[in-house]
């Protein structure tokens, strides 16, 4: 064995104890999700055989069914009307400079210091004046527009040739054309990672649907795991069952534009 592996013998140790402490709640989890309350008290870490009484357990105390759909719901219109209004957002703000646009920007990047816990009382009064309390329209546009994917979309607009963009008003093309024919399939990249950083958010959002929606007839996967500890004894293998299929559809989702999340995070920090 030469010099050069030995030194990189603790790096890889390193990373192989690394891997193992950030797997392991994962592992954990679906192994609980098989096992009793009890097992999963005693830190059992091999798979039991409880896993259809716990989802039995489950769907008889909550709706779940109702709750994914709902989650689903939210998940899926926050992230189609947030790629929507965020990358016309960004693109305008590169595409079209003038120093009035460069100091609102400044203020939108301003904002993302501002807790939501600042903001959450003023938004539940504007949509109580709405009378849009206990609806998923008041759960999703709070999150339509955020600073941080307006930032992301307007970085990669920089890469966006500018040429183009010239040589189509020549032919005639119109703004929003170029926009959705032209800039849209050109940044893939950059909306597959936004789609995963919002699709997570908005699926595993829980405080402002916990305020806006004052009762269960809307409640989301958040919401139904919450309800699970709020008894005088807590089902720990329902739990983890219930926690478990929750990450599923963030995990799936990864998976799939992981690539793509990728060169998105990469492209426009460049």
């Amino acid at each position: 064995m030469t010099r050069t592996r030995l030194r990189k013998i603790p790096s890889y140790l390193f990373l192989a104890i690394a891997s193992l402490v950030s797997v392991f709640p994962l592992f954990f989890m679906v192994v609980s999700a098989t096992n009793t309350s009890q097992e999963v008290l005693n830190s059992k870490l091999w798979p039991g055989g409880h896993l259809v009484e716990n989802y039995r357990h489950l769907v008889q105390a909550q709706d779940l069914w109702a709750a994914l759909w709902h989650s689903a719901a939210n998940a899926v219109g926050t992230t189609l009307l947030s790629l929507l209004v965020c990358s016309i957002a960004g693109y305008g703000f590169e595409v079209y400079h003038s120093r009035g646009k460069d100091w609102l920007m400044g203020l939108i990047l301003l904002a993302m210091m501002i807790p939501f816990a600042a903001t959450m009382i003023p938004l539940f009064r504007m949509f109580a004046e709405l009378d849009m309390i206990n609806s998923m329209m008041a759960v999703i546009l709070p999150a339509v527009a955020t600073p941080f994917l307006i930032m992301l979309f307007r970085q990669s607009a920089r890469s966006f040739p500018h040429e183009i963009i010239e040589a189509a008003r020549i032919d005639g093309l119109s703004e929003l054309r170029i926009f959705f024919t032209m800039f849209i399939p050109t940044m893939r990249a950059t909306y597959a990672a936004a789609a995963v950083i919002t699709f997570m958010a908005a699926w595993n959002n829980f405080l402002w649907p916990k305020v806006i929606l004052v009762n269960n007839d809307y409640q989301t996967i958040p919401m139904l795991i919450s309800n699970l500890t709020a008894g005088y004894v807590t089902d720990y293998g329902m739990l983890m069952l219930a926690v478990l299929i929750a990450s599923l559809p963030t995990m799936v989702l990864f998976l799939l534009l992981q690539r793509a999340f990728t060169e998105g995070i990469t492209g426009a920090v460049k």
